[in-house]
């Protein structure tokens, strides 16, 4: 099973191979080298171990984020 997290990218590096993008405050410098569909600054994409895999819609991305901030205080909580 994979684990592919939605980032919004924030930049792109002049080659176009590389990219920062963010994630819940935490920001990475992704490989862009699987990507078969154009990406821009704001895009969302789906990381898995560094490199981007897919873009995906925006509602989608604020939705799978907003699950991800609701499991971990449910975590936060259970743990505590």
């Amino acid at each position: 099973m994979c684990l592919a997290v939605p980032f919004k990218i924030l930049s792109i590096a002049e080659d176009g191979k590389n990219a920062v993008a963010e994630c819940m405050g935490v920001k990475k410098e992704i490989s862009l080298e699987l990507m078969d569909s154009e990406v821009s600054p704001g895009d969302y994409i789906l990381i898995h171990v560094g490199l981007a895999i897919r873009k995906i819609n925006t509602d989608a991305a604020e939705r799978t984020l907003k699950d991800h901030r609701q499991m971990a205080e449910i975590y936060r909580q259970m743990n505590s």
